[in-house]
């Protein structure tokens, strides 16, 4: 590598890092916590004996999951101003990875539920609670604990998605250092440069995964 490259990679740096840190994570934290209240209501309608609310929640889940999460995003930002709708792209990114998180993470949470014991729901009758109180006291904590692995996984992996974000301009990570390549022609180098900082996101997150998990598997041995 000649010191005009070296330079650029340098000069780099806290740009990169400035957008990882004040965009592409935030975009994640807020996409995945609203994506997370939407999977836990989405998965209990599912779970409910409700015909109607049951088969929207089964058709929102089918058209997320069904289609491109970058086709949604470009539906959100380019597609809604046909119909007088204009949103900001911070605005629309986070609406459309919550709705992907929202339909993902669903069948997470109610993967954990159904895995409850039929044994817990008895006790918790035994005892008087009602159907909901015996959701809240005795089925969901039991069920956080089993989800925690995948939903980690989820959001790690929305990390990494955060990068489509920058087809509708939100100027993240990637979208950063397109801005930067436009300048310096060093497509390689600025893309190689951003997938460093997505695996550094990523691989600290990994770390905290691991030690939630140890955690919980202590909790749960006592």
């Amino acid at each position: 590598m000649d010191d005009r490259k070296i330079q650029i990679f340098l000069d780099s740096l806290l740009p990169l890092l400035k957008a990882g840190v004040a965009f592409t994570i935030p975009l994640a934290v807020v996409s995945f916590i609203l994506g997370l209240l939407l999977a836990i209501c989405t998965a209990l309608i599912r779970l409910s004996p409700w015909t109607l609310p049951k088969l929207i929640a089964r058709f929102y889940v089918w058209i997320i999951r069904g289609t491109p999460l970058l086709v949604q995003l470009f539906i959100i930002f380019y597609g809604l101003p046909a119909v007088g709708i204009i949103l900001d792209p911070f605005i629309a990114a986070t609406i459309g990875f919550t709705l992907s998180v929202g339909a993902y993470s669903s069948e997470i949470v109610r993967a954990a539920i159904l895995s409850i014991h039929k044994g817990q729901w008895e006790a918790a009758f035994s005892v008087g609670m009602t159907r909901a109180q015996a959701l809240r006291r005795v089925i969901l904590p039991q069920a956080a604990r089993v989800s925690v692995p995948p939903l980690s996984n989820s959001f790690i992996s929305l990390v990494k998605d955060t990068s489509l974000a920058a087809t509708i301009t939100y100027v993240e990570i990637f979208k950063t250092a397109q801005q930067i390549t436009a300048t310096s022609y060093e497509p390689l180098l600025l893309y190689s440069e951003a997938a460093l900082f997505y695996l550094l996101f990523c691989s600290v997150l990994s770390v905290l995964q691991n030690y939630l998990e140890k955690r919980l598997d202590r909790y749960s041995a006592r």
